[in-house]
């Protein structure tokens, strides 16, 4: 079973939602990293899952 990326324009636009800062995609992982907010959001079948109950700390 292959993960299934994330829409690439979708990336462009979201933002972490503590920080409001760029996130960067970890394809290895299927998470988005916030560094300013020592998150990783993680992505499950493609879908974002932007809440930061969901978020592990880094």
């Amino acid at each position: 079973m292959s993960a299934k990326k994330p829409d690439p324009k979708l990336l462009e636009i979201l933002v972490c939602p503590v920080t409001k800062s760029t996130l960067d995609y970890d394809a290895v992982h299927q998470e988005l990293i916030s560094r300013q907010a020592g998150l990783a959001f993680p992505i499950r079948d493609g879908i974002p899952i932007m809440l930061i109950d969901e978020a592990r700390k880094l």
